[in-house]
This record gives structure tokens, sequence and C-alpha cells, in this order.
């Protein structure tokens, strides 16, 4: 474990459309990441959606399936609305597409103190730039989601730690 991010805390949050799927594998994934290194007293995680669809609910159940066959515990998260106050809040927002990625600029305050980006871009992977929607991915579109996702909140995990160290 870093001694630099011992002392520091930093907070991530994964963004959807409606925090139903893509954004709540990612919440649990990286948690479960940052639980592995030891860091969780260091490093706060949430996830939220751009869309007020869900609110209070929990992921689709075909999610929650997919990340429990990698040990992987999505039951207990609830969706709730990314707001602009986030943009405080939060040290990292991240989002799973190109699309959400703009509705978080529309809702951005101008004295925002959060970098703003998608997750892919921690990833080590070229084939893909967003993480799909699992809904129109076929019988592996949750899978591939996942796929994508352990591997960026690996670079995540990494560059952070490189940089509390640096």
């Amino acid at each position: 474990m870093s001694i630099a991010l011992q002392n520091r805390s930093i907070s991530v949050l994964f963004v959807c459309l409606g925090n139903i799927c893509r954004s709540p594998t990612a919440h649990g994934v990286f948690q479960q990441h940052v639980a592995l290194r030891g860091l969780s007293r260091h490093v706060h995680v949430e996830s939220a959606g751009t869309g007020a669809y869900h609110i209070g609910t929990a992921p689709d159940h075909r999610s929650v399936k997919v990340a429990a066959g990698r040990g992987y515990d999505l039951k207990g998260l609830r969706a709730q609305k990314a707001v602009p106050e986030d943009f405080y809040r939060f040290d990292y927002i991240l989002a799973m597409d190109n699309d959400n990625l703009a509705k978080l600029r529309d809702i951005e305050p101008t004295d925002s103190t959060a970098t703003v980006q998608l997750l892919l871009d921690f990833s080590s992977q070229q084939q893909f730039t967003e993480v799909p929607d699992p809904y129109y991915g076929g019988a592996r579109g949750f899978d591939l989601a996942l796929d994508l996702i352990e591997d960026a909140s690996t670079g995540l995990l990494d560059l952070l730690q490189q940089r509390a160290d640096g």
C-alpha cells in the first residue's frame, strides 16, 4: 500500500445513464479492488446515473448475476442521480460512454474541482473507448461490460497510487 495514499482520501463516482448496470458494476468492482489493496479507508466509491429513471432501485439482476459469478457483490447498491454537487464531492467522475460524459459536462459547474472523463481512459486495451451498454450486447453484453470495467479499474487504481506516491 502506498504511504501517500494512506494519508489522503480520494473519492470516485462512476456514472452511466440509469445507474442500474454499468456504473454499479464499476462501483462494485472498483470498491473490491480498493479493499484487496487495503485502501478502503482512503478511497470512497459511489455510482450514479445521468437520468432519474431508477432512483432507489437495485442494479439489474443480470449485472448482479454476472458480477457475482466473478466474486463481486452488487446487491446492496441503489441507484441515485448525478447532481452538480457531485463535482465538488468527488475527485474523479468517470462516465461509461460519451453520451453520459456529455450529460455530465452539461451539469458541471464552471468551478468544478473534479476530474471528469471516461472510465476506459484507464484501460489497457485499445479496442473500446466506451463501456458498451450491455442491453444491446446479446448474451455476452454483461460479461463484456464487466471485462472492460475490471481492466479499467485496475488501471485507475494503479494510476491513483502512482499519483499519490509522486
